[in-house]
This record gives C-alpha cells, structure tokens and sequence, in this order.
C-alpha cells in the first residue's frame, strides 16, 4: 500500500491573508489543499500554482460552518492519497458595530467558524501532523490582546483563538507539532469592507501588507515560535499592552472604537 503524501491545508485560501499563505506554502514546496467557499477564486489561485511548475492544489469547496467539515476534509484529501502536515486555520470573519445592535444569528455564525470551525480543524488532525513533524498556524488578530468594544464578539473569538493556540503549543510539543498563533494588525484586504471598516481608518503605521503577514506566518511556524506580531510598531503595541491595567486599555479602545466607527 502506498503512503499518503503529506499535504498543507489552508482554509479561507479565496481571498486576502488566505492567498498570501497558499502562496508562500508554495513556494517553500507544500503541496496545497486549498478551502473556501468560492470555487472559481480557488480554480483561479489554483492553477497559478500550478504555473510555477509545482503540483496543482486539491480545491474543496465548502463552508466549514456546516457540521463535518473536518471528517469531509479528511475523506477528500483520503482519495487523493494525501494527508495534513500543516493545517493553517485562516477562515474566518469580523463585525463592526455594537453587540446588542447586530444581528444575533450573524454573531453566532462568527462564533461558529472563527472558534468551533478553527477548534475542530486544529484537533482532527494532530495524529498525521504528528508523523510528519508538522503543525498548526492559527489566525488571529492583534484584537486578541484587548477587548473589543464596537466589536465585541469579533475580539472575543480572537482572544480564544490566542489562547486556545498559545495552550496547543504547550500540549502538542512533546509530539513533535509547531503551534503558532499568527496575530496581524490591520492588513488591507476585503475582510476591512466585509466587517464594515471604512477605508483608512487604521493608523498608518501598524499596517502590513498580507504578503508580509504571511511570510512573518510562515517563518514563525518553521521556527516553531508560539505567537508571531508582524511589525515592529504592532510588537510595540501588543508588549504595551501586556502592562497596562485592563480596565485602562479598555476605556482606550472604546474611546477608539467611538472615535472610528459611531
């Protein structure tokens, strides 16, 4: 019987963060399983892999919202003879406005994808990360420092997505598996139009290309560092952050949040 060959899987590979990673993964010589939920973005992105002369990706269409995703995943890369060193955990969507004013059911779908669906890919495949010596890069958000207001449920699942990884990082080492949580500052992509942030609203200074978010993403995890910044100003604010009392860097942020938002 032929072994399985080991394959990275990225999801929310159709746009922004997602396409950075796919590209960097690449041309450090994974082959590709790539998930989203637009087939024709991922065919597209595919097949410019595929122009490098490297293997075409494995495209799996799919909301990982919907119960299975993991157990689909599994059974799709099975029959492709293939199964997960990396799994990089990228979907996943923001909202801005007011927690009591926001459609309840869309708060919960974001509770759903960027927590349940991040949790179940991080676990389901530890056994086949484990032989290949390989790991898990989780995306979070710079918001997973401080809490949210304005934002509330959007910080909130990123604070679990830090901790949760920073934890998998502690467990999984002794198997031999790299857990890294990925924490960007704000990065122009459509997830900034999709959540309802305005276009230049983000300081200057803290912002980073998607490009250079995911190589600092891609570095890390092969360094097996537990939590990666990128940017120096964005590693300023987040070890300042770490100092100030609680209460203090909340009434900054909703001061923020006001000034930027409502």
């Amino acid at each position: 019987m032929t072994s399985p060959r080991p394959i990275t899987v990225v999801t929310g590979a159709s746009a922004g963060i997602g396409v950075a990673l796919a590209r960097v993964f690449a041309r450090h010589g994974h082959e590709l399983a790539l998930i989203a939920r637009r087939e024709e973005r991922l065919n597209a992105l595919a097949d410019e892999i595929a122009a490098t002369g490297a293997r075409r990706p494995i495209v799996i269409v799919m909301d990982l919202v919907a119960p299975g995703s993991a157990r689909q995943i599994s059974e799709v890369l099975a029959a492709q003879g293939a199964e997960p060193q990396f799994v990089v955990n990228n979907a996943g969507f923001g909202l801005v406005g007011l927690a009591r004013a926001r459609d309840r059911d869309e708060q919960l779908q974001m509770i759903d994808l960027n927590v349940r669906a991040l949790t179940e890919l991080s676990l389901a495949f530890v056994d086949s990360l484990a032989r290949y010596r390989g790991g898990l890069l989780n995306v979070g958000s710079m918001a997973g420092f401080l809490p949210g207001p304005g934002m509330a449920v959007y910080y909130a699942t990123k604070a679990y997505v830090l901790s949760f990884s920073e934890a998998l990082h502690r467990e999984l080492a002794p198997r031999g598996v790299r857990v890294t949580a990925l924490c960007p500052g704000p990065v122009p992509t459509e997830f900034q139009s999709l959540a309802g942030i305005p276009d230049g609203h983000s300081p200057r200074l803290l912002i980073c290309s998607a490009a250079e978010v995911a190589q600092a993403g891609y570095r890390g995890l092969m360094a097996g560092r537990r939590v990666v910044v990128p940017g120096l100003a964005n590693k300023a604010v987040v070890t300042l952050l770490r100092h100030l009392p609680r209460g203090l860097v909340l009434a900054m942020t909703d001061r923020e949040m006001r000034r930027r938002f409502r």
